[in-house]
């Protein structure tokens, strides 16, 4: 075990280090496989073989509730003022284990078959088509705005059925209660979730009281009937699942989008590669997710004693396997540090793996590709047009913005 003694390598509130953690990555992979880091009370797990091995491992878990009590893990209860965030977060599958979290996948899975996807593959190129030539009649704008954040809102929210006049507060409570996710949040992160999980969850509810009376086509119509038949989801469970495919149905993709661009534009030989030869966009779209990963880290608990490189990380201990830091690694990818689209082998984890893999993965790859084929094609000319500013968090990583013109 190395164990950080100072930040030098790792300093996830260092805006040098959030806009380029990559050669602090490389350091950290040649210093160990698993390092003790203080200020976060976490083990860091920057290799691809660990980081792939220990998602697998049942000996981990996103949550250790359904085994453990705070007090077994030397952990203190949320303060009270938190609960609404924590019992929406704590219900959706994302953050339950077996069993609970195999019945709810089971069921929301069927929404997220690959014919079920294919399907929606008229729908979404259609939409990114619209929101392309908006961008083109106005001669530029926003590319998070105009394009990357209402293609994969609008697809989620009109899987769900929440009615297109009622989707514009989606984004900013997703925004606001992702903010948990951050290493060590302040306290006025804590209020904004809190504030979203309250209002998040009202309005779902009544959505679901809704559907109860009046079904649709549409997953919430689903989930109800499937609960009539005998698949059982709490009202909070329905609510959780909900917030959640909401969230993850389009933060990874929003960012991966402007993110994406963002990498192109400062790699010009590549992006003319691109617009050379439109059939690169599959591979383009995996390479540039790799390159720059949207979720840079992801936690588990130890629930049971592990062993890594002769160190033993104990129960009750937490695991912070860094991603971005996986898909730079000289052990699998070949030249990590260099863009390259058309690269054909590409195992990057940045959908996850094992129980939690990524449920919406097919679908965030057919919108990443039908908004770069609708902006290749009607906006081949694409240019940025001032620097973006990149969001402060190193775990969610994303633009505020990206201003581009045409």
């Amino acid at each position: 075990m190395a164990a950080l003694e100072s930040t030098r390598a790792f300093d996830p509130w260092d805006p040098a280090f959030v806009a380029d953690p990559y050669p602090a990555y490389e350091e950290l992979r040649a210093r160990g496989r698993v390092h003790y880091y203080e200020p976060t009370n976490q083990w860091l797990v920057p290799h691809h073989a660990d980081v792939s091995a220990l998602l697998r491992d049942r000996r981990l878990g996103r949550t250790y509730q359904h085994r453990f009590t705070h007090e077994d893990f030397g952990r203190t209860a949320p303060p009270p003022e938190h609960e609404p965030f924590h019992v929406l977060n704590d219900h959706g599958m994302l953050d339950l284990e077996p069993p609970d979290h195999t019945r709810i996948r089971r069921l929301v899975s069927k929404a997220f078959t690959p014919r079920t996807v294919e399907r929606l593959k008229p729908y979404v190129e259609g939409l990114a088509g619209e929101l392309v030539d908006r961008l083109v009649a106005a001669g530029g704008g926003d590319l998070l705005a105009d394009v990357a954040e209402p293609l994969p809102v609008s697809v989620i929210a009109e899987m769900l059925g929440v009615p297109e006049s009622e989707r514009a507060p989606l984004r900013p409570w997703s925004a606001d209660i992702c903010g948990m996710y951050e290493l060590n949040p302040p306290e006025e992160t804590a209020r904004k979730a809190v504030r979203a999980s309250v209002e998040f969850t009202e309005y779902l509810r009544g959505l679901i009281e809704a559907r109860r009376k009046e079904p649709g086509d549409d997953l919430i119509s689903g989930l109800i009937a499937a609960h009539d038949e005998g698949d059982r989801l709490t009202e909070q469970e329905m609510i959780s699942t909900c917030v959640l495919l909401l969230n993850a149905g389009h933060e990874a993709t929003v960012n991966a989008t402007v993110t994406g661009w963002w990498t192109l534009f400062r790699h010009p030989e590549q992006l003319a590669g691109l617009r050379a030869d439109h059939t690169l966009i599959p591979t383009a779209v995996e390479e540039l997710m790799r390159y720059d990963t949207p979720l840079q880290l992801f936690e588990r608990w130890v629930l049971d004693d592990i062993e890594i490189d002769g160190t033993t990380v104990p129960r009750g201990a937490e695991i912070a396997m860094l991603f971005g830091s996986a898909n730079r690694d000289t052990a699998v990818f070949e030249d990590p540090e260099t863009l390259d689209l058309a690269r054909a082998e590409n195992p990057h984890i940045s959908f996850s793996a094992g129980i939690h893999y990524c449920i919406g993965a097919p679908l965030a790859r057919i919108e990443l590709a039908a908004s770069m084929s609708a902006l290749l094609t009607k906006a081949p000319g694409l240019r940025l047009a001032g620097e973006p500013v990149r969001k402060p968090g190193l775990v969610i990583r994303g633009l505020e913005s990206l201003p581009v013109e045409i």
